[in-house]
């Protein structure tokens, strides 16, 4: 059960004394009257800056999004691993196929999340990007150690060995590293106050150049892994691989993505209600101290 944070304040005023930020809409019926158009992709963009607002879209979503997902998945998963034919070459073990690719899409997703949440912090001060930031990142690690365990799996009947040091193969260690340094970061930030979360959101920003090498490293170098096999010619039906396979596996990565964001906003939530429980422990600490 994920602790709900709203009060009964009005949406209109900050929620949580240690955020330090106001309502980023206010003023700008003002603005209007003096003549200065505001910036209304920023305006849009902080739309859900406050705690409240965005609770309120949160919290009807969370359950919906994990149901979905979980439903989904185990239906593909069911039918990937039992059902879905053996392949001419790989035999019964393509059927780690329906795990290990969108565990490698939600482990760079993840990233991609994490660098999104990291350039709002930095540039537009967004109060909830370095949140949304820390809720990726548990989730994003997990699917990227998922990735290299199925796909050391996986490499062990189609290679002959569990591990090479393979371009795909290192640059997905590393971006799993990356996971584990930024948590690390993030944890340390919090503990020493929301100011300190600058140094995690460069961090975030500057890790993201590990996304495309990734993804290009079957094509930059030579490597034993295959490359690409979903792309846009997928949509228009002349993707290589046979239906049966594309068609689970893209609903294995829906329901994983599925999976994925309900995850993370049930972090959010939970991140936010410490937040909460902080700031009121902290206003009784002061209220005793007056006294």
């Amino acid at each position: 059960m994920v602790p709900e944070v709203v009060g009964s304040r009005p949406i209109d005023r900050p929620i949580f004394s240690s955020f330090g930020h106001a309502n980023p809409l206010a003023g700008y019926g003002a603005k209007w009257q003096r003549g200065a158009a505001p910036n209304v992709t920023k305006a849009l963009m902080h739309g859900y800056a406050n705690p409240a607002r965005f609770l309120r879209l949160a919290r009807p979503l969370t359950a919906p999004l994990l149901l979905a997902g979980g439903v989904l998945t185990l239906a593909v998963l069911v039918w990937g691993l039992t059902r879905a034919p053996a392949e001419q070459l790989q035999g019964e073990t393509v059927r780690i196929l329906f795990i290990h690719v969108p565990a490698a899409w939600l482990g760079m997703g993840g990233w991609s999340m994490i660098a999104l949440a990291s350039l709002s912090e930095l540039v537009w001060r967004h109060p909830l990007a370095s949140i949304a930031a820390r809720a990726a990142a548990l989730p994003g690690a997990f699917f990227a150690l998922l990735c290299l365990v199925t796909g050391s799996l996986w490499g062990r009947p189609a290679w002959g060995a569990w591990w090479v040091w393979d371009g795909r193969l290192t640059s997905m260690l590393v971006l799993f590293f990356l996971y584990c340094a930024y948590l690390a970061l993030a944890d340390a930030a919090v503990r020493a106050g929301q100011g300190n979360t600058r140094i995690a959101a460069i961090f975030g920003l500057v890790g993201a150049v590990n996304i495309p090498i990734i993804h290009y490293s079957v094509i930059w170098w030579n490597s034993l892994h295959q490359p690409p096999s979903i792309g846009m010619s997928a949509l228009s039906g002349n993707s290589p691989m046979a239906p049966e396979f594309l068609y689970g596996l893209l609903a294995a990565t829906v329901g994983f993505s599925l999976l994925f964001g309900g995850v993370v906003l049930a972090r959010m939530r939970t991140i936010l209600a410490d937040q909460q429980t902080e700031a009121r422990l902290r206003r009784r600490a002061m209220d005793h101290a007056d006294a």
